[in-house]
């Protein structure tokens, strides 16, 4: 390991432009994906931001006593789907909708609006069925005389999350493909710029095993370097996009360590198949 180690520093030395446009290509590549899957992270929040407002809101009947009310809330809020119900008041809701909607506000008397109760859903159980299906049973309460919950909207919603999501999928495959592609080139620059000293190995006897872990050490070591860089590049991204246009998340912690072993990963993939397929040349 120690051989394997000197050998990649003296490679280093020995085609420092080489090894410099490797690095920078490996950078590239991962940042291109990098930005790709910064904007499919920030989609994915913001779609999941607009879903926990999803909510049923079921109108009462007029007349209804506290303990009628109470009884019924305590019903909807044992349904599983179901993970907060709150009693809106006509006064609460005569206010809101005064504040929502500012430029009717003169329209609106009191004891305009019913009163109703607000159900919010538990994650995972706010796709167009499941909120339908709840939507279902609560109308079937005597006590609730009508429920909306916006049926297009959350189609809508669940589409436009659908398409992203098989949107992500191809695309970063695509993304992903050409990386490897890529890297796996500019690794094959670095054998074939070797590929006098790789056949003078194999005559003295030097293994292929013995042969590759330098090449899949270098590779490693430039995936390491490359998705570093992309890593540093997506986040001076991120921070101008934050600060001149619109405020978006960047990567957690674990998952920008995941993006870092990804390039090492591909490093060594890409170096361990070029050195192979020209050992099988030189045989």
């Amino acid at each position: 390991m120690r051989l394997a180690l000197r050998e990649v520093l003296i490679a280093f030395r020995r085609a420092p432009l080489l090894s410099v446009l490797s690095i920078t290509t490996i950078a590239f590549s991962l940042f291109a994906f990098g930005l790709f899957s910064l904007v499919a992270l920030n989609i994915r929040n913001t779609l999941r931001t607009v879903e926990s407002r999803v909510e049923i809101r079921a109108f009462l009947a007029e007349g209804a006593s506290v303990d009628s009310v109470a009884q019924l809330m305590e019903r909807i809020g044992s349904f599983p789907e179901v993970a907060r119900v709150e009693y809106i008041s006509p006064d609460s809701a005569l206010a809101r909708a005064r504040r929502e909607l500012g430029e009717f506000k003169d329209v609106f008397d009191a004891g305009f609006l019913p009163a109703s109760v607000d159900i919010r859903l538990r994650d995972g159980f706010r796709d167009p069925r499941t909120v339908q299906g709840v939507s279902d049973r609560v109308r079937d309460f005597p006590l609730v005389e009508d429920v909306r919950y916006g049926e297009d909207w959350i189609a809508k919603l669940y589409r436009i999350r659908n398409i992203a999501t098989a949107a992500g999928v191809i695309l970063g495959a695509a993304f992903a493909a050409v990386a490897v592609i890529i890297i796996g080139a500019t690794i094959r620059m670095t054998v074939l710029a070797r590929s006098e000293e790789i056949s003078i190995m194999r005559l003295v006897g030097a293994t292929d095993g013995f042969v590759r872990r330098p090449f899949l050490i270098e590779g490693f070591a430039k995936g390491v370097l490359g998705g570093a860089l992309a890593l540093a590049g997506t986040w001076a991204a991120n921070t101008v996009i934050s600060r001149s246009f619109i405020k978006t998340d960047f990567f957690p912690i674990s998952l920008a360590l995941v993006g870092v072993l990804a390039g090492a990963l591909i490093g060594g993939l890409a170096s361990a198949l070029s050195v192979g397929r020209h050992l099988r040349r030189v045989q």
